[in-house]
């Protein structure tokens, strides 16, 4: 029970990041270089306490896994600007499910068994028919009535965003294995630097700015309960109820930014979410066979 609830954390926390940054509001380079303050302020605490070792090589991984999370991170809000959050978040997610989980069964020989095979297979099924409700619009719907701006470009933003958060998640978990509280702190430096990058390396500390930092705690709350969820309740607890925070940012981004949706739109969304719920729960007992 303990872990369940541990697991709840990084599922509300991360499914929360997308809806309250655009709260907050600021551009997609401001949210990014802010979330990015806040992460290097969770990573020095984290630090101070559990004083993990923190080799040469440490520092080098952490910082180019850093680097790749910004790429990420800035584009999934840039998506977001001409998706929505209800659309962006969910597609981004799922997509980081699909291909992180091929890449893994078919590069790194994660799925060995038939029972892999087989149930993994209908999970990514689930997942792509789920990508295909959530992101369709009801083409009733006028365009001044929609604050989706440019789908192809929304599109396009997430291909760069999946491309960087799969390529961190590959970097620590399959080709350098690191202990999650050793390598925030030199994760977080380099997440400073890669925001800084799209800022041109003209800093920015305006108030919007400074508020989006605290979205960068949330963000580490989620990494910190992650570990801890998979420490007491296995992982694959913990990364199916992680995966879930899409659902999250589907509703807040419906219910706190009023992005408007369609009766059909609705009923889409809501077949989305059930098809991702299934997806989703599938691939975590995948994992813990």
């Amino acid at each position: 029970m303990e872990g369940i609830l541990f697991a709840l954390v990084p599922m509300f926390a991360w499914g929360s990041i997308g809806f309250v940054s655009n709260k907050i509001g600021g551009t997609a380079n401001q949210q990014t270089f802010g979330m990015t303050i806040g992460s290097l302020f969770f990573g020095i605490v984290v630090y101070l306490i559990a004083r993990p070792q923190l080799s040469i090589q440490l520092w080098v991984f952490g910082i180019i896994g850093g680097i790749l999370w910004s790429l990420g991170q800035n584009r999934q809000f840039t998506a977001m600007k001409h998706m929505g959050v209800s659309v962006a978040n969910p597609l981004s997610s799922g997509s980081q499910l699909v291909f992180g989980s091929l890449i893994g069964a078919f590069i790194f020989h994660e799925w060995t068994t038939s029972v892999h095979f087989s149930l993994g297979g209908l999970a990514l099924l689930f997942l792509v028919i789920g990508f295909y409700f959530l992101s369709k619009v009801d083409p009733s719907r006028e365009e001044k009535e929609s604050k989706l701006t440019n789908f192809n470009k929304g599109f396009i933003a997430l291909a760069f965003s999946t491309f960087g958060y799969l390529a961190y998640t590959i970097l620590f978990n399959n080709i350098m294995a690191f202990d999650v509280l050793s390598v925030i702190l030199p994760m977080a430096v380099g997440m400073i630097i890669g925001s800084s990058y799209f800022l041109k390396f003209q800093l920015d500390f305006s108030p919007l700015v400074l508020k989006n930092s605290l979205v960068g705690i949330l963000w580490g709350f989620g990494n910190l309960f992650m570990l801890l969820a998979a420490s007491s309740a296995g992982l694959a607890i913990a990364f199916s109820f992680s995966q879930l925070g899409a659902i999250i940012s589907i509703i807040g981004g419906i219910v706190v930014l009023g992005e408007k949706k369609t009766k059909k739109e609705m009923k889409w969304v809501l077949i989305g979410i059930l098809c991702f719920l299934v997806g989703a729960t599938l691939l975590g007992i995948v994992k813990s066979y």
